[in-house]
């Protein structure tokens, strides 16, 4: 039994240093590949593809990843690519992820490789833009393939490199699979199996930090979101009469401002924020009319089960009261959406360190939570996740445009930070978890010994 220990301890530490040996490596390598990655992200940038229809990009990561030697899955979850990395050690499993599609945006921002490419989307023309930076996602997770490959022998795990379609949401209901879209529906389909994934990393630029800088949460990072829909029926009359009618359009207005209240006054602020917005209200079609019924949309955030039951309780309760204060009617429907982004406490402080000594403990902070969503989140609920913010605001710009936005703008000079991220914290997580593997591996040699 001593001996077994100490081989086991001996093999452990072999397997770690091995690991500690190849950061250098993975620096060199990131350095090197930048202008390749900068390359790749401006073809996708100048090329954007809707959810669920990044079929030219789902192309070239293929193509890529085969070109490394790396075994290919690829329509997962309608266009998603997953490619298997096997390391020529024993070890553990880790996935990194990219979301590959574009958004609904025509681009301002004057670039040689400006998109203009154009779509049309709920009835209107309009741009498609990676106005959100998973352009960049693609290019630095390609980059991070290369590098892993080129120490394959090295690494004591498996990689899962996931690239995943459709994070925005899908905009056309007939490319939706099975009801889902995006990483549900990769998860659905098996992607955290075969083999099983111990540990997820992703990373999202952020036109908002500044390049050169990281900044991470543990616990809950980004809210959950759920879309919010109320329909409002009233009595038509003319405009010159309202008292002959029912007015949707002013009961309709009471709602948006009774639905504030959720926020103000039934939600406790101090442990977590949460958000009611009514982004839309369709209704009416002559100024002298007062329409008989109205749509209203909108979307909802929260960070927590009993704060979002909270508040889908309260919005039914606000709107159906309201509405029938009026003499109107509401029908509220809520579709849940994705689930609160939630970084591993345990994990996040194991891997920390990694972050830190790549881009230096000052370029690496805490940040508040996020009430922007991240369907990542379906992936953490199988396994832990960490997920982080790579700066990409130029130096010293004190003004960026926010994502989502036709100016949307990121510093490419921040992609090779990305590159040593992702690389770093899979080889430090194979090295944490080396003794692990190396017991389950002797367990299984005891066993076949018995069998024998």
């Amino acid at each position: 039994m001593r001996n077994l220990l100490i081989s086991l301890l001996t093999v452990s530490c072999s397997v770690a240093i091995g690991q500690s040996a190849l950061k250098p490596k993975i620096n060199i390598a990131a350095d090197g590949l930048e202008k390749k990655v900068v390359t790749w992200r401006r073809d996708f940038h100048e090329n954007p593809e809707l959810g669920n229809l990044e079929f030219r990009t789902a192309k070239i990561v293929a193509d890529h990843l085969r070109s490394l030697g790396i075994e290919v899955q690829e329509k997962v979850g309608v266009t998603g690519v997953v490619g298997i990395l096997k390391g020529g050690k024993p070890g553990p499993v880790v996935a990194l992820r990219a979301d590959m599609d574009g958004l609904p945006v025509t681009e301002r921002v004057d670039v040689p490789f400006k998109s203009k490419v154009m779509t049309e989307y709920n009835g209107q023309k309009t741009g498609v833009m990676h106005a959100c930076g998973h352009d960049s996602h693609v290019a630095i997770l390609m980059g991070v393939a290369e590098i892993l490959t080129s120490m394959k022998n090295d690494l004591a795990g498996t990689v899962k490199f996931i690239f995943q379609p459709a994070e925005e949401g899908v905009y056309d209901a007939k490319l939706l699979k099975d009801g889902k879209s995006g990483a549900e529906l990769m998860v659905m389909e098996g992607v955290m199996e075969n083999p099983k994934v111990d540990a997820i990393f992703g990373l999202h630029i952020s036109s908002v930090t500044e390049v050169g800088k990281i900044g991470y949460r543990p616990g809950a990072t980004m809210a959950a979101v759920d879309q919010l829909g109320i329909k409002l029926k009233g009595k038509q009359t003319h405009g010159a009469n309202p008292w002959s009618g029912i007015d949707p359009i002013v009961t309709a207005a009471q709602i948006v401002m009774g639905l504030q209240t959720i926020v103000s006054r039934n939600v406790n602020i101090t442990e977590n924020p949460a958000i009611v917005t009514v982004g839309a209200i369709h209704g009416g079609i002559r100024q002298n009319i007062i329409p008989e019924s109205l749509e209203m949309i909108g979307t909802i955030r929260t960070f927590g089960t009993e704060q979002r039951q909270l508040v889908h309780r309260r919005i039914n309760e606000v709107a159906t009261n309201i509405a029938e204060s009026a003499g109107a009617t509401a029908d509220v429907k809520i579709e849940t959406g994705y689930p609160v982004t939630y970084n591993d406490p345990a994990l996040t402080d194991k891997m920390i360190g990694t972050l830190e000594a790549i881009a230096g403990k000052e370029n690496v902070n805490v940040q508040p939570v996020q009430t922007g969503a991240e369907d990542f989140s379906f992936f953490q609920q199988k396994v832990p996740g960490l997920f982080f913010f790579l700066g990409g605001k130029p130096k010293g710009q004190s003004n960026p445009a926010p994502h989502h936005t036709p100016d949307f703008y990121i510093d490419e000079s921040g992609f090779t930070l990305g590159m040593k991220s992702l690389a770093s914290l899979t080889v430090d997580y194979f090295e944490m978890n080396a003794v692990k593997s190396t017991d389950l591996q002797a367990s299984k040699g005891k066993k076949d010994k018995k069998s024998k």
